[in-house]
């Protein structure tokens, strides 16, 4: 009925691409680090949301119009790298050491985290880019279901990631009472999320369009 092309090669390729070490998976890797699985999981759950704008642009023509715009494309590009660049150098600027026995109002933090995850993916015109470049191709554009088409693969591509990211808190999640026990690594560490934090923004800052 939707008239998918070539809906195995698409499943693949998106699995390989998700796999691949990007923004996501660096933003996702230095909350679990810096404050345990559920921090990077929230994060994931914040990238999830955050994609679907991505996806809603895609069906309904955005992301051509931004694909055309350099103006446009530099805006949203500006204002996703000074975001992260941000909270890079709010996390190279605090002075509170983690302590195993400090109390946190977890709700407001994880609801926090969970806005920055959706702002850090919403302002990322590569991820615009890419669904508008790649999911086309699987896609048969003479089709009256194309929107659905393009929607449907959108979801598929956002879930899966999703995954991916969910899995990968998991993993460095675990390393969270290494820190919290040792207050002179935290303090590292959480100079290290800084400069990756800072680094995401600048790598999109002088990431061309093309």
């Amino acid at each position: 009925m939707f008239n998918f092309q070539n809906l195995y090669l698409f499943f693949i390729a998106s699995l390989l691409l998700n796999l691949t070490p990007g923004n996501d998976m660096l933003y996702v890797t230095s909350r679990s680090v810096s404050q345990g699985i559920k921090a990077g999981v929230v994060s994931a759950m914040g990238i999830f949301a955050g994609c679907f704008v991505h996806i809603a642009a895609a069906v309904l023509g955005l992301s051509i119009i931004i694909s055309k715009s350099a103006y446009l494309f530099q805006l949203i590009k500006f204002a996703g790298a000074g975001y992260l660049i941000y909270l890079g150098v709010k996390a190279l600027m605090t002075k509170q050491a983690a302590t195993t026995g400090e109390k946190k109002p977890l709700k407001a933090g994880y609801w926090k985290l969970f806005k920055q995850g959706v702002i850090t993916n919403a302002l990322n015109p590569k991820v615009a880019m890419f669904f508008l470049s790649f999911l086309p191709q699987f896609i048969n554009a003479s089709s009256p279901f194309f929107k659905v088409q393009l929607f449907t693969l959108g979801i598929w591509f956002d879930f899966q990631g999703t995954l991916v990211l969910i899995i990968v808190a998991c993993i460095f999640g675990k390393t969270k009472d290494f820190f919290s026990n040792n207050p002179k690594i935290w303090k590292i560490q959480e100079k290290i999320t800084g400069f990756i934090l800072i680094g995401l923004g600048i790598k999109i800052t002088f990431t061309s369009k093309s």
